[in-house]
């Protein structure tokens, strides 16, 4: 295979030339690709992803706790919504390596949910790659200027807090109300189903969510209503 585009990532975006190229190919190698490439390809990410994660969560971890006092269930909230699918899907698609990586035809045609996810993966086994290429202190200087570089916004926009629970605070106090969850609409099989919820205050329809689960869609619902509560009167 052409290895070229990804040392030409490396270089642009990482910063360095990985000595053994694999590594990065392999961080970027779904499943669902060395399941149509049996005879060709043999490893896929998940290994890299798992010491990936293991490391991600250890340098925010220490980051947080040598430069903030906060009791330890707001220093566990901020992790995860540093670390959290989102978070580390969105500093993968800021990186661009997603024409690089490497997964089924059908995967290729799949939901945005499933975009997201792999990307995510994909982005923890690059912290694998690089962890086991350059060591730690490369692995830490990334995950500082790609997701550790997010807190100060996600603390500014409150984002870091539970969105049901926000939205109840945010709703009470400007409204007197609290949010109501309703099923708007499911979609699809039983074993894939999709709701989509709104979440009212009073009568009137603050936001919609769509999930596999209903609580995954209240959660989205919740964070479109705070956005709305935000564009209304910017003390959401």
């Amino acid at each position: 295979m052409q290895t070229a585009p990804y040392q030409e990532f490396s270089k642009e975006k990482l910063g360095f030339e990985f000595d053994n190229i694999q590594l990065l190919v392999t961080a970027l190698t779904h499943r669902s690709y060395v399941n149509e490439h049996k005879k060709s390809v043999s490893e896929h990410n998940e290994r890299l992803e798992f010491l990936g994660d293991a490391v991600l969560e250890l340098v925010v971890t220490d980051y947080l706790f040598n430069n903030f006092s906060e009791p330890e269930g707001t220093l566990t909230s901020w992790r995860a919504a540093l670390v959290r699918t989102e978070s580390i899907g969105d500093a993968g698609a800021t990186l661009g390596y997603e024409p690089l990586v490497r997964m089924s035809r059908g995967e290729k045609q799949g939901s945005e949910r499933a975009r997201i996810q792999i990307l995510a993966n994909a982005f923890e086994a690059v912290i694998g790659a690089i962890y086991l290429e350059k060591g730690y202190a490369a692995a830490e200087k990334f995950i500082t200027d790609t997701i550790i570089a997010k807190l100060d916004g996600i603390l500014e926009a409150g984002s870091w807090r539970d969105p049901k629970s926000h939205l109840q605070e945010v709703s009470q106090r400007i409204d007197g109300a609290t949010p109501q969850y309703k099923v708007i609409e499911e979609d699809g099989p039983d074993h894939d189903k999709v709701f989509t919820l709104g979440v009212y205050v009073g009568t009137k329809l603050m936001g919609k969510g769509v999930g596999h689960s209903k609580q995954v869609a209240q959660q989205q619902a919740a964070r479109a209503a705070l956005k709305k509560y935000a564009k209304q009167t910017g003390d959401a």
